[in-house]
């Protein structure tokens, strides 16, 4: 083989070196002699041996794990918390050129927001305001990191750790909220009760034959007990119509 022989074959190794392929979801960062060109991608493209540099970004969304944070609530709690936040590169060039190693400073920035906002709230609020709190996370944490070509889309707190002696007044307070409740409505149906009762009582004692007839019926519902033998009392009211025809009578 001669030296255009060896010197063909050198060509065409270059040239398959400089090919490259990228997925989809991923784009280079293409650096031409120390200075920033352009982002290559998807599919395949050229990157000169020697001249050309690249590194790698991929656009997918990152779902990420903050670390347990203690927290100091805004009553004096002391709370580990951990949350995590999902986030995608939607600018390659910034999110290699504005921050050293994107995936760090935003693993950083989350716990450190984490901490600050959590701060402000007090335990029952982290508790039951969990949508709103994740919400006002997720907008800092992506106003922070919009300079670095980031967008993040979501952050959800996962576990709020409590400690013991704070779990048990939780529990007492919600059996106490429980047993209130109970009581209110037991109040409001004996209310109800008290009103109707006070109207049923108004209707009977307009009509002359209400308390008869209620009598009678009240009869009726003993009777069907089975019961040997029944005492009850019976008005004088209720003989009044035959006295009358019996001195008539006589």
């Amino acid at each position: 083989m001669g030296l255009t022989g060896i010197l063909i074959i050198i060509l065409i190794l270059i040239v398959l070196s400089a090919i490259k392929v990228l997925k989809e979801y991923e784009r280079a960062v293409v650096f031409r002699l120390g200075r920033f060109n352009k982002v290559k991608g998807p599919g395949l493209f050229i990157l000169w041996p020697g001249i050309d540099k690249m590194a790698k970004v991929s656009l997918r969304v990152i779902a990420m794990d903050v670390p347990p944070q203690d927290v100091i609530t805004k009553d004096n709690i002391s709370i580990k918390v951990n949350a995590v936040a999902y986030f995608r590169v939607f600018e390659p060039a910034k999110s290699i050129l504005e921050v050293q190693d994107f995936l760090y400073a935003t693993s950083q920035l989350s716990q450190t927001t984490l901490r600050s906002v959590l701060g402000e709230y007090e335990l029952d609020d982290i508790l039951g305001q969990r949508e709103k709190i994740n919400l006002r996370l997720q907008k800092i944490l992506d106003q922070q990191t919009d300079p670095w070509g980031i967008k993040v889309s979501a952050v959800d707190i996962k576990h709020v750790d409590i400690p013991q002696d704070m779990q048990r007044a939780i529990a007492r307070q919600a059996e106490a909220e429980r047993e209130r409740r109970a009581k209110v409505i037991h109040a409001e149906g004996e209310l109800q009760a008290a009103s109707k009762l006070n109207e049923a009582a108004k209707i009977i004692s307009e009509t002359p034959t209400g308390i008869q007839l209620r009598f009678l019926q009240t009869l009726g519902e003993i009777a069907t007990e089975k019961n040997s033998t029944t005492i009850f009392p019976v008005p004088i009211d209720l003989f009044t119509p035959f006295l009358k025809k019996l001195s008539e009578k006589g």
